[in-house]
């Protein structure tokens, strides 16, 4: 009589992201985190933060990104974005990311006006009247009183996230081809969109 073999179960692999997006940041802490956060509401897509080690002017957020793409394989699938404030940048520096971002289909430029805090804003209100990154901040301590660019995910959940898209996009009426001229104004919702859109 033949000895029965057990059968051979195969063991599932880890699921392959679908999708990749590679984010070339300016700010060291906030940035990271919030796209953390949103790695996290994602199955189908692994965010990458290329983060800023004290290098933040616009043209040396461009140059890591350049220099990631040209060492790894980005993918037909994947995306490269530049995320940058708008602070005092020169107009030349922004229109070279602009430039940059408008040369492959996967790449772009997300921008806030005054600063990426304007975009966290809209998690909460419709973001009237902001002037400068410091107005900002002060709005954001009133739905965030331990705001310190640390971020939790309890304040930035679907139904948040999906109410700072609608806002920024009642904003960007009609919506600007380059980036937000005037404080108050950010592009980041058309990452987010595409960073939480089905494959």
């Amino acid at each position: 009589m033949r000895k029965r073999v057990p059968a051979v179960r195969r063991r599932r692999g880890a699921r392959r992201y679908l999708r990749r997006v590679i984010l070339a940041v300016e700010g060291s802490r906030t940035e990271p985190a919030y796209f953390g956060l949103l790695d996290s509401l994602s199955v189908t897509v692994k965010i990458r933060c290329l983060k800023s080690h004290d290098k933040s002017a616009p043209l040396h957020v461009l140059k890591r990104l350049k220099s990631w793409i040209q060492n790894e394989d980005l993918a037909l699938s994947d995306a490269a974005w530049l995320v940058v404030d708008r602070d005092t940048w020169s107009e030349f520096d922004l229109e070279q990311l602009h430039a940059w971002s408008c040369g492959d289909d996967r790449f772009g430029l997300a921008l806030s006006n005054p600063c990426f805090e304007y975009w966290l804003l809209l998690h909460f209100e419709d973001g009237t009247a902001i002037k400068n990154p410091m107005e900002c901040r002060r709005r954001l301590r009133i739905h965030i009183p331990d705001y310190s660019k640390h971020l939790e995910v309890k304040y930035f959940d679907r139904i948040r996230v999906a109410e700072a898209i609608r806002r920024a996009e009642l904003r960007d009426s009609p919506p600007c081809t380059d980036w937000p001229r005037k404080p108050g104004g950010t592009t980041v919702c058309r990452l987010v969109k595409r960073i939480l859109e089905a494959p």
